[in-house]
């Protein structure tokens, strides 16, 4: 490159010069702005201690799904024995009088019960394996306790068992109003297939004695 005159070439170095004043600085900007980068690194580091950034999962990795929980075998069978409970539930409005056989002593037998089940069970022909005494109680106490007392019976494979109503000799009027309601209690119940009045040296008036369904077909 050829300068005309000597003030040509000194503008060019002028202008060289400046230039690389600019770069110089540029430079010098781009160090400190790399040496605070690496401060700040150092400082997180220094504060966190030694870190690992999480694995990012990838399509191999499956997601956990958690079931449910289920209730415990305790809650459940709490509430199974509730829902049987409810649909054994007796009523106190059910009328039994039009399916007691009227005799001597009244007595209950289902459909298909022969008269002999009857006289045999007046005559003691099946023993008597437990007794629940209602005598005294509240007429709702009274139907609870029998509901669980004829569940029991039948769980441990009873056959004959014996409510004690009492004679309703403490009761207004002298009525066994207790008796009745057992009565009709009873011939709700399934499981039971006859009952009569108790023999005198079984209670009398004031029980009756209960006929359960077996376990295997047949009386």
């Amino acid at each position: 490159m050829k300068f005309k005159s000597l003030q040509d070439l000194q503008a060019v170095q002028k202008k060289l010069a400046e230039q690389q004043k600019a770069a110089a600085e540029q430079e010098k900007a781009r160090q400190e702005v790399e040496r605070r980068l690496h401060a700040e690194r150092t400082l997180f580091v220094r504060a966190a201690g030694d870190v690992k950034p999480l694995r990012q999962h990838t399509t191999r990795h499956k997601r956990v799904h958690h079931e449910p929980e289920q209730p415990s075998p305790t809650a459940l069978q709490r509430q199974l024995d509730e829902q049987r409970v409810l649909q054994e539930a007796i009523s106190d409005e059910f009328d039994a009088t039009t399916l007691l056989e009227i005799d001597e002593a009244l007595s209950f037998r289902r459909p298909g019960v022969g008269l002999d089940v009857i006289r045999k069970l007046r005559k003691g022909g099946w023993s008597i394996q437990g007794e629940v005494d209602l005598h005294g109680l509240r007429r709702e106490e009274a139907r609870e306790a029998l509901a669980a007392f004829l569940r029991d019976a039948v769980k441990r494979g009873w056959r004959c068992v014996r409510v004690v109503h009492g004679k309703g000799l403490g009761s207004p009027g002298k009525t066994p109003v207790l008796k009745g309601k057992v009565h009709s209690w009873l011939t709700q119940k399934n499981e039971v297939l006859a009952f009569v009045q108790a023999r005198g040296d079984e209670g009398g008036a004031g029980a009756v004695v209960v006929l359960l369904r077996p376990s295997v077909p047949g009386v």
